[in-house]
């Protein structure tokens, strides 16, 4: 038998290190990350993690405050960020750090010196592991970073040399034996997700490993709210499952390619990196799921769905294994989603809807003879709450409220009371959180998602969410991106810009995109502009940069 239930402060209750370990030890020859030719199983995982725990703990690093003595906003572990392309290391270092219990947290590997800099010492980050590519950012901001001590470096193609006081990857792994270490992980042992900053600064949300694990992870059915019910439990559904693969595109700097792997790894399905781990190469991606026979691809967006479906429709690579599509982070417009289903024959596209505050939230299934975007299925304890945060809106209620959550929520951001008690509100005795989408709660149940309130542009009195205005510019077929923001106007105190990419080779003039626009969308909310830049810039996971959007609008305009 597997150990039984965690006991302790946390008893009944789970680590997400623990159901990695209960799935691995009845799966050990089962491969778990496949990266081209690389190819690690479940046991090798958990040797390898083990060996980096032990790295870490002989550092000193570690957990220096219980939970229970601590605010929501607070941290009492060490943080180890992960500064690394996507591979079994990353895989490795998110395990290696729960067992030491450490709290791992994701960096952008896009972000400029002033952007890491900013992100490690929000993070208070003591120890770091990062690809030797990134050696030379990392050597620029370090002095800067007083408690960043420990420097853990993946080789590389870059050919950049060790940094002074850092240790190499698998040298530290080799020489360091998989003993038992003194420390036992517990339930509230944190996990931190940082924000893409895409609206705002990034902001540190400090999960619980139990919370996360039960919203976004494998540890509770979206269908019917069980939670499992001990590590045995989940070493029993790893076994049964066949051995399905997933083809994940998005880098693991965003949270929900992150929750993809942790799911696989507690119930048993294997994970399969593109070869080429610093950009979308299509080719390559097809020719995986073809070697691996993948079942699920998982994109973000149309920034990563055409090019892939491009590769496809080539006919280089057989596909025929694929039977779903799925989709978060950004919007697949129902062109492209339809274009998916007729080239791969019985293939469903699964749209799923969360956020670094929520986990997974709502979803919707487009498959042939249905095929639309912007409504969703509720996900289990997902509802609707008025402006003014006064009451829950019941379905069919007209009224655009906020999209929010209760239970296996976040504990808060970290370092900021304020921002923490702001989007956590309680409401009735009941704890939410409101990751800052607006909504409607549609009448059978639906939820329609207009969007992000930091998105929302208010144009002559009106407020116009950027997402609608953006699925109406994308459904034209010379649209190959587009994001909308708002810039100050004299007239309207905001107008609407698009900021456009076409397809290679094809014309269309704003005139054109704006009467194309007009056919879904009210006369108010049009484009008074459209920007036209040769390539939309995005976050290395597909999701927007709204940023970079209203500097192209601002840099237009004048």
């Amino acid at each position: 038998m597997l150990s039984a239930l965690a006991t302790g402060p946390g008893a009944g209750q789970f680590t997400l290190v623990g159901a990695a370990d209960a799935a691995a030890a009845v799966l050990p020859d089962r491969e778990l990350v496949i990266r081209g030719e690389r190819r690690h199983t479940y046991a090798q995982i958990a040797d390898r993690s083990k060996r980096l725990a032990a790295h870490l703990h002989a550092r000193g690093l570690g957990c220096h405050t219980e939970r229970d003595a601590l605010a929501g906003h607070e941290v009492g572990q060490d943080l180890l960020g992960i500064y690394a392309h996507n591979g079994n290391e990353y895989v490795e270092s998110l395990v290696g750090a729960f067992r030491a219990r450490v709290a791992p947290f994701n960096v952008n590997y896009r972000y400029v010196k002033n952007e890491l800099r900013h992100l490690l010492a929000d993070a208070g980050a003591t120890a770091l592991v990062y690809h030797a590519s990134f050696a030379p950012r990392v050597d620029e901001i370090r002095a800067e970073l007083p408690d960043l001590r420990v420097l853990i470096q993946i080789a590389d193609d870059s050919g950049n040399p060790l940094l002074a006081g850092a240790v190499d990857y698998e040298t530290t792994l080799a020489a360091t034996e998989p003993e038992p270490l003194p420390v036992e992980p517990s339930p509230d042992d944190l996990y931190v997700l940082y924000t893409g900053g895409t609206t705002g600064m990034p902001k540190g949300v400090l999960w619980r490993q139990h919370d996360i694990y039960m919203a976004a992870c494998g540890g509770r059915d979206v269908n019917s709210g069980a939670t499992v019910a001990s590590y045995d439990e989940i070493a029993a559904r790893a076994a049964a499952n066949p051995g399905v693969k997933l083809m994940l595109l998005p880098p693991l700097i965003h949270g929900a390619a992150q929750w993809a792997v942790m799911s696989a790894m507690t119930t048993g399905q294997t994970v399969v990196f593109s070869p080429v781990a610093d950009r979308i190469d299509a080719d390559a991606i097809v020719r995986s799921i073809e070697r691996e026979r993948a079942v699920i691809a998982i994109v973000v967006g149309d920034a990563m769905a055409r090019p892939l479906l491009a590769a496809v429709r080539s006919g280089s690579a057989d596909v025929s294994s694929l039977a779903a599509l799925a989709n978060g982070g950004a919007i697949l417009s129902p062109t492209v989603k339809q274009q998916w289903i007729d080239t791969v024959p019985g293939l469903v596209v699964l749209d799923g809807v969360g956020s670094s505050e929520t986990g997974t939230q709502l979803s919707h299934v487009s498959a042939a003879g249905f095929v639309s975007t912007g409504t969703f299925t509720a996900g289990l304890d997902t509802c609707v709450i008025a402006e003014d945060l006064g009451s829950i809106l019941e379905a069919g209620h007209d009224g655009i409220g906020w999209l929010a959550k209760r239970n296996f929520t976040p504990l808060g951001y970290k370092g900021d009371r304020a921002k923490t008690a702001a989007t956590f509100p309680v409401i009735d005795g009941v704890r939410y959180v409101l990751p800052g989408d607006r909504a409607r709660h549609l009448a059978g149940g639906t939820v329609e998602l207009l969007g992000r309130d930091a998105a929302t542009i208010n144009s002559g009195g009106e407020k116009i969410f950027a997402e609608e205005v953006e699925l109406a510019i994308f459904s034209h077929p010379a649209v190959a991106d587009v994001l909308v923001v708002g810039r100050p106007s004299a007239r309207w105190g905001q107008e609407v810009v698009a900021v456009v990419q076409l397809v290679d080779g094809a014309n269309a003039d704003s005139a054109e995109l704006i009467a194309h626009a007009a056919e879904s969308v009210a006369r108010y909310k049009l484009p008074k502009a459209v920007v036209f830049r040769p390539e939309i810039q995005r976050s290395p996971a597909g999701k927007a940069d709204y940023r970079w959007a209203r500097e192209q609008a601002l840099t237009a305009q004048s």
